[in-house]
């Protein structure tokens, strides 16, 4: 098995980008798990998988769908009822960006 190491300085610099802060206890514990994490990577890559079929689901499951149809397209007018402001049969709201107006 070889042996995958990940340096302090390698997860500082992903830690960095990813707008993380570590003090060196948590980084000292992040470097040796993620290069644990590793080392079970290289382990199944020895694995010999020839003849193996791969295996995209574990189970049979299927997912049924359903044609979208609208079928409640004619409440559109008591919709507009319940609505406190109406404009060009839509819902008017209040503008949200500066400057913006009516």
């Amino acid at each position: 098995m070889s042996e995958t190491t990940i340096s302090k300085s390698e997860v500082a610099h992903v830690a960095n980008l990813a707008k993380l802060a570590f003090d060196d206890a948590e980084l000292v514990q992040f470097t040796t798990q993620l290069d644990n994490i590793l080392n079970i990577f290289d382990t199944l890559g020895e694995v010999n998988t020839d003849g193996v079929a791969p295996t995209y689901s574990v189970t049979e499951n299927v997912n049924h769908l359903r044609e979208d149809v609208a079928n409640n397209w004619h409440q559109k007018q008591a919709l507009l009822k319940n609505a406190p402001l109406e404009a060009a049969d839509l819902i008017k709201v209040p503008a949200i960006l500066d400057g913006e107006g009516e």
